[in-house]
């Protein structure tokens, strides 16, 4: 088993809790503000506080969400990587340049929130996933590249 790549699975798992809390510090405040009260609040998503909250409040919401979707593959295709020995080297590399890209999307998208560069940011991200995956079905379906 091949620890290493497990490395970068714990920094971005830390590093969404870590927009989880920046979510709530600034969102938390944001709602007494509106008066919004959650005593009596029913039903609803955190979706509807966009017409209640500022933009700029919301971004880290919405940053927290899109750090539990497109992740949670790479979270399988490292733990694939580690359980088969294949977690060193280039596939430990792009697993950290996979966290670096999501990390600068996260601050991208929680501050100035242009679009254009959490495209890209995302674009490459996605890059990474496909290097992952093909790297973990070579040994999986046992073929032979090259």
């Amino acid at each position: 088993m091949s620890m290493s790549i497990l490395q970068p699975v714990v920094i971005l798992l830390a590093w969404t809790m870590v927009m989880w809390l920046w979510m709530y510090v600034t969102r938390i405040p944001a709602m007494q503000k509106a008066k919004i009260d959650v005593a009596n609040l029913k039903g609803g998503t955190g979706k509807d506080l966009d017409a209640i909250l500022p933009a700029d409040i919301q971004w880290k919401a919405h940053n927290y969400n899109h750090l539990l979707a497109e992740p949670t593959i790479f979270y399988a295709v490292c733990l694939v990587l580690a359980v088969i020995g294949h977690g060193e080297g280039m596939n430990l590399a792009v697993a950290w340049f996979y966290v670096a890209l999501r990390v600068a999307h996260s601050l991208v998208q929680a501050t100035v929130n242009r679009v254009a560069v959490r495209f890209f940011l995302f674009a490459l991200s996605s890059l990474c996933l496909i290097v992952l995956i093909f790297h973990a079905a070579i040994p999986i379906f046992d073929l032979h590249i090259g």
